[in-house]
């Protein structure tokens, strides 16, 4: 199961955050996400348990508890969306409301 872990202390060492987790059951990966060129945490993370039982049971204990000074916001992880970084034709205007004539 996947776990969404936010609002996450900037100090939190990557040892302390898999640590915290694994008093619920074993942990397959804890990742915090990390400015790519500061290499400073982004105050959130995801954390891969190996089962859902477990993974729920962290949820319910660590959200909204305190940790290192900071209230956790700890869910499910959603799904990553598809998107090909360009342009969204779905959410475009109808062509024929900009036709243009270029002569």
């Amino acid at each position: 199961m996947n776990i969404y872990v936010g609002n996450l202390s900037y100090n939190l060492s990557d040892l302390d955050f898999k640590d915290l987790f694994e008093q619920f059951g074993e942990v397959v990966s804890a990742k915090m996400i990390k400015d790519r060129e500061t290499g400073r945490s982004r105050g959130f993370g995801f954390v891969e348990m190996s089962s859902k039982e477990d993974g729920k049971n962290a949820i319910e204990q660590l959200h909204g508890k305190e940790f290192q000074g900071r209230t956790l916001v700890v869910n499910e992880a959603r799904e990553k969306e598809q998107n090909s970084g360009g342009f969204n034709r779905d959410n475009r205007r109808d062509n024929n409301s900009r036709e243009r004539s270029f002569r």
